[in-house]
């Protein structure tokens, strides 16, 4: 594998400021700068008309990826599943669910991806697997103390008659997270009875039984699993999960507080943070998360990677924070990308975004990893949503026809605003299908239709996620909007969506796929992944512009509420690349003026 090393900028590459991160030198991995499109498959295009994604409606989308200029696309689970939570719920880690299609489907797919240009990272669930998987209908047919359930998490109960749970830790989805086992347990032909049943450990749904990773079977099984993918030629993995798969010795008690919200947990007892350390309080908390025993188990990962050409990639999925924490999991011999939550849930704040971004830079490049930034996903409610609702720093799970609205309009706006910010950063991203259409949340879904565990195990207190997982809308005036021959969709389409549909955006000046178009094509050019960083003088310590230049490019985000002049004698304010809306006339020449919630690239 290539080795990158950080290089120093010389005086004249920096507007005077502060900088704040600084480029890398020739010897770049693909991964370093990508831009990664996460496909939700059973939400971004119907081949067959049953209502539901699949991969070959994938392989028919390809191009719509190749024109908008991404490098990688990630997919979500397509495993054999029951599909009790979209199927991260993994019945089979080495096959296809029928649902989504065949392994001959996804050889397709990838050779199709792969002639494209693009990469493909699957997702991998090791948290947890389904309880149909044949290893937990084994444990269950097994006896306490047996090989079978030692893959699990399987304890007795406490009290005298062990009917209490084996300690107080809560469910991500609501409720408890133990779930004990019927009141009798027999193998075949009843060869044992077990008179005070075990409970099993799921931190998700309860058809989520937790693996034990300190078992050396578990971790063979994986790394086979990796193998079986690696060898079909996927170039990476996204790590589900990544901060919870080992859990503190004796599973002690914790009375930290849990929640969808933030993606996790929080402990009511602790600081989130300082301010300069860029915690917004997203982290996950507690003895099952952020154990030193993770690191262990990414480096074994590493090395199977390495063994391959081509430069794979591990990709974290780790609510973890400070910072500096999240660091750990993106060592040189560890993963290689961990996204950062604590710029996503980062508010329509100048000074917060500053911190969040100087504190990435500073925890990275300690360990000479890129910094992955990204906005959206399945599992939070979209950013052109979140941005427009009353108050835009709240991060609710999903939003109901009852709670305060969003203005869209607004949310839309700053939305592209705040694309524009996250891709004039060097480092990779992330964007999730369906923001270069400028897709909002469904807001108004009907609760009757909803299918997210996390809404039904909190008795209906959480929305969920399912506003942000509603099929795509390809063609706007055909059933379904173009999602499937049919017209049929599993989850129901806002009446919305037919204005954002691709079909009346494509080749259309100023609209949000165009948008998206543009600022990759620009990135790729300008080579902005692999920039360095410093912030704009005067514009430090504004209460409403994020002010940086990274390169040749100098990024103006106007996050208050009045216009901002960028003067004439400011390197690039007379050449506009690229503007995330409308911007103001501008009275002297060579001044650009920008509007409230609007974000600028300028030559420097």
């Amino acid at each position: 594998m290539a080795t990158t090393e950080q290089t120093t900028p010389t005086p004249d590459a920096l507007q005077p400021g502060t900088t704040v991160h600084v480029g890398t030198d020739t010897a770049r991995e693909w991964w370093r700068d990508a831009v990664i499109y996460q496909v939700y498959p059973r939400s971004f295009a119907d081949g067959n008309g049953d209502g539901i994604g699949d991969i070959p409606g994938i392989t028919a989308r390809l191009d719509h990826l190749k024109t908008l200029g991404i490098d990688a696309v990630w997919l979500s689970p397509f495993y054999r599943s029951p599909q009790n939570d979209a199927g991260y719920d993994v019945a089979d880690y080495r096959d296809v669910d029928p649902l989504f299609g065949t392994l001959a489907d996804f050889d397709e797919m990838l050779a199709g991806a792969h002639a494209r240009g693009m990469r493909v990272i699957v997702d991998l669930v090791p948290n947890h697997t389904s309880d149909q998987h044949a290893w937990f209908q084994e444990a269950l047919a097994a006896a306490p103390g047996s090989p079978e359930r030692a893959r699990y998490i399987f304890r007795d109960g406490r009290g005298p008659d062990g009917t209490e749970p084996p300690n107080n830790w809560h469910s991500i989805f609501g409720g408890p997270a133990w779930t004990r086992l019927a009141p009798s347990s027999t193998a075949d032909g009843d060869a044992y009875d077990e008179p005070s049943p075990q409970w099993y450990l799921h931190l998700f749904d309860s058809t989520q039984p937790d693996l034990d990773w300190n078992r050396p079977e578990v971790r063979s099984e994986f790394e086979d699993v990796l193998r079986f993918w690696l060898d079909k030629g996927v170039d990476g993995f996204r790590v589900d999960v990544a901060h919870g798969m080992v859990k503190a010795d004796g599973l002690p008690d914790w009375h930290g507080h849990v929640s969808m919200v933030d993606g996790g947990t929080a402990d009511e007892e602790s600081d989130p943070g300082a301010p300069e350390d860029g915690s917004t309080g997203a982290g996950n908390s507690g003895p099952m998360f952020d154990q030193d025993g993770v690191h262990e188990i990414y480096r074994d990962w590493h090395r199977v990677l390495a063994e391959y050409d081509g430069d794979r990639c591990l990709v974290a999925e780790a609510w973890v924070e400070p910072l500096s924490r999240l660091a750990r999991y993106v060592r040189p011999d560890e993963m290689h990308q961990a996204f950062n939550f604590s710029f996503l849930t980062t508010g329509w704040d100048a000074a917060a975004l500053r911190r969040v971004i100087a504190a990435s830079y500073r925890a990275n490049d300690e360990v000479g990893a890129p910094t992955t930034w990204v906005l959206s996903n399945h599992d939070v409610v979209r950013h052109v949503t979140r941005l427009g609702l009353p108050d835009p720093g709240v991060r609710p799970n999903g939003v109901f026809a009852t709670d305060p609205q969003p203005d869209e309009e607004l949310g839309l706006r700053r939305g592209r605003a705040a694309t524009a910010l996250m891709l004039g950063l060097p480092g990779s991203a992330y964007l999730y299908q369906g923001e270069e259409l400028g897709l909002p949340e469904h807001t108004t879904m009907p609760n009757d239709v909803r299918q997210d565990p996390a809404h039904f195990r909190t008795q209906g207190a959480e929305a969920g996620r399912d506003g942000c997982r509603v099929p795509l809308p390809w063609s706007a005036d055909e059933p379904g909007l173009g999602f499937g021959p049919t017209g049929r969709t599993w989850l129901p389409q806002p009446e919305s969506y037919a204005r954002y549909a691709a079909d009346v955006q494509a080749g259309v000046e100023g609209s949000t796929l165009e948008l998206y178009r543009s600022a990759l094509a620009v990135r790729q050019a300008e080579r902005l992944g692999f920039g360095a960083l410093s912030w704009l003088a005067g514009w430090e310590d504004s209460a409403d512009v994020v002010a940086f230049r990274n390169g040749d490019v100098v990024v103006v985000a106007n996050l208050g509420a009045e216009p901002v002049e960028v003067p004439a004698n400011v390197p690039g304010a007379g050449e506009l690349m690229l503007a995330s809306g409308p911007l103001a006339p501008a009275l002297d020449e060579g001044t650009v003026v920008v509007p409230a919630d609007t974000t600028v690239w300028l030559r420097a």
